[in-house]
């Protein structure tokens, strides 16, 4: 199982929400460049990163921000946040970035994720499951949708998708522990890689997880507030 540092961020910040709440933040890094190249000097082989501006807005407000990432590191970046045009995928695409996420196109536009997984292929997009009781939310988490994760999860599979980027907003940021069930089960039933975020805490959690099909496990709060070291949390990803 692969482990991915976050750097969630907003007006070229690093910082974290709880339970997606843009009232509910916290500011971690003037330098989140600075921040990504210890990510890396501990080990780390990727990063997933969050233009939350961008998420609500559908913009790329801090590009130059990820771009100086993506320059600076030999991390393999994946991006979120407001990427719903072929332009923007293009664009982070040239300047490096491992691969694109799509968030709320794909719940609200499944046939854009058809349209660019056949332009840029599988390994180059992957999609956002957002959920809140099993249901999906979109634009920065701000709106929930009538879309169900089973569902939305058949039909991705069904166009091709490859990897998905689940967040239990319930658990994100909240440091109570991840939805190991949850995940695992998903991770069974459909052929895709499932990258497990919202709630991660403990090593326990990560070996957990590291048991299951789950591929890959997203690192937020509990890095920022010392709960784990990435050292310690990417040792215990290799047990499993």
């Amino acid at each position: 199982m692969e482990l991915f540092p976050a750097i969630d961020l907003y007006d070229g910040k690093a910082v974290r929400l709880t339970q997606g709440d843009y009232q509910r933040m916290v500011v971690y890094s003037e330098d989140p460049a600075a921040l990504a190249r210890e990510f890396a000097a501990a080990g780390a082989k990727y990063l997933h990163v969050v233009d939350l501006e961008g998420a609500k807005s559908g913009r790329t407000p801090n590009f130059d921000v990820i771009a100086a990432i993506v320059k600076e590191t030999d991390l393999q970046v994946e991006v979120g946040g407001g990427i719903r045009s072929q332009e923007i995928i293009r664009r982070y695409l040239d300047a490096g970035v491992m691969r694109t996420i799509l968030g709320t196109a794909a719940a609200t536009n499944p046939d854009f994720v058809s349209d660019m997984l056949k332009e840029f292929g599988r390994d180059s997009i992957a999609v956002g499951m957002d959920f809140r009781k099993n249901v999906l939310a979109v634009k920065g988490w701000t709106e929930d949708t009538e879309l169900g994760c089973f569902d939305f999860c058949t039909d991705m599979e069904q166009r091709g998708v490859k990897t998905v980027i689940a967040t239990n907003i319930a658990k994100d940021g909240m440091l109570e522990g991840v939805s190991c069930h949850f995940y695992a089960e998903y991770a069974e039933i459909f052929g895709m890689d499932f990258i497990a975020s919202g709630g991660v805490t403990t090593l326990d959690d990560i070996r957990r997880l590291a048991k299951t099909k789950v591929a890959g496990a997203i690192l937020g709060k509990a890095l920022y507030e010392g709960n784990l070291s990435l050292a310690d949390a990417l040792a215990a990803a290799r047990e499993g």
